[in-house]
């Protein structure tokens, strides 16, 4: 994957900020999940007055891209910051969302924070969750 292929995808987590639904803390995250067959799942984060019943923007783009079957990703962008403004830091994922890709990530997998298409940061995810457990740890 070389840097035209994070534009797109940088692009794509930014356009999914405009889905998040916010009316707590008015951070808008936006994930774009990319797909081993190259498709892009998008995901905004979704808040709820229950705090525990939100939904990271990374985990409703892997529980979109999941529950259409597919089981291979490649990347994730993840581009997050103030509603109606550019994102001023970057957005890492958090423990939880973390988790999840561990669950369906390679050790290829990247994951991208972005504050710009021009402005962002490429980790391998074992990076991000080292010793991480998975599948492999309870078989």
């Amino acid at each position: 994957m070389g840097d035209l292929a994070y534009v797109g995808l940088i692009e794509a987590a930014l356009s999914a900020r405009k889905t998040a639904y916010v009316p707590y803390s008015h951070y808008t995250v936006g994930a774009a999940l990319l797909t081993a067959e190259g498709d892009i799942y998008q995901g905004g984060n979704i808040e709820n007055a229950s705090y525990g019943a939100s939904n990271c923007a990374e985990r409703t783009a892997f529980f979109k891209a999941v529950s259409d079957g597919r089981r291979n990703f490649r990347a994730i962008a993840v581009a997050g910051g103030m509603e109606g403004r550019e994102p001023a830091d970057y957005a890492y994922p958090c423990g939880i969302c973390r988790q999840v890709m561990q669950e369906f990530a390679g050790s290829e997998f990247k994951v991208i924070v972005a504050k710009s298409p021009v402005d962002y940061k490429v980790y391998r995810l074992e990076e991000l969750l080292p010793h991480g457990f998975g599948g492999e740890s309870i078989r």
